[in-house]
């Protein structure tokens, strides 16, 4: 039967290392920003009444992260970013169907190379405020003044801080603590983008291991000059949340590729 294939990243990965992991069963990353296009797209399709498993012919859509570079031809695009770290690589696409990107950055990359893409902007992230409400995401959740949340690569730096969040935490336990948060800092750039979607106030904290490509992106699509980290957690907290977006759900969710599934 076909089906639209939503791309994600999530490899698997050694649980050790060393000699001993090569024979240990390989678990999946699970970095909880990296699983929200599944998520939310099949969301959308539950509030319209349509099944995932309708599509007429077989499809990939991209949405949610930094995977522009796994796009090939005739891939469908909605709100997804080039990766800061691979703006140089040779592409494997001449020819996608590009609906939305996370920010003007991703759409001036693109149009480098020859693909039209519309000027709607904004990471599918941040339509979970739209889709869920906050009281029902914090249930059963502690509520805090600040919560941690740095991004994955920089956890082992930040981990013993407190109300400090591991981005491979299950998705929705993830999502819940945010929720319940009335300030969320770190250097995740989900956790600046839920934070928002919500409505609490969050600060970007400066990253040890991402370039600041995929925030200013992010940002800059949103309303914003551009991205305003923190040197450190104390600063960030000392700072407060970044101004608001300037932003509406409305250009992105009329961008989703329902026909994907309909036409």
């Amino acid at each position: 039967m076909p089906e639209v294939e939503l791309v994600h990243w999530n490899p698997t990965r050694q649980v050790v290392s060393g000699r001993l992991g090569r024979y240990l069963p390989k678990r999946p990353v699970n970095n909880f920003g990296d699983l929200l296009g599944p998520v939310i797209v099949k969301r959308i399709l539950e509030q319209r009444g349509i099944a995932l498993d309708s599509a007429p012919r077989a499809r990939r859509l991209l949405a949610v992260g930094s995977i522009l570079h796994f796009a090939e031809d005739g891939d469908t695009i909605w709100g997804i970013g080039a990766n800061g770290k691979r703006l140089d690589d040779e592409v494997a696409f001449r020819d996608l169907d590009v609906r939305a990107v996370r920010g003007p950055l991703t759409r001036e990359y693109l149009e480098g190379r020859g693909i039209t893409t519309p000027e709607v902007f904004g990471d599918p992230g941040l339509l979970v405020g739209e889709l869920w409400t906050r009281d029902e995401l914090a249930k059963g959740y502690r509520s805090n003044d600040v919560v941690i949340l740095p991004n994955f690569h920089d956890y082992r730096s930040t981990r013993r801080a407190r109300n400090v969040i591991n981005p491979k935490d299950s998705l929705w336990s993830v999502i819940g603590r945010i929720a319940a948060s009335r300030l969320v800092v770190g250097s995740s750039l989900h956790a600046m983008i839920i934070a928002e979607s919500l409505g609490i106030p969050a600060r970007l904290v400066v990253s040890g291991t991402e370039p600041i490509y995929k925030f200013d992106d992010y940002y800059r699509g949103t309303g914003r000059a551009g991205a305003e980290p923190a040197p450190n957690i104390k600063e960030a907290i000392k700072m407060g949340g970044q101004r608001p977006i300037d932003w509406s759900p409305a250009p992105l969710l009329n961008a989703f590729p329902v026909d994907l599934w309909t036409s």
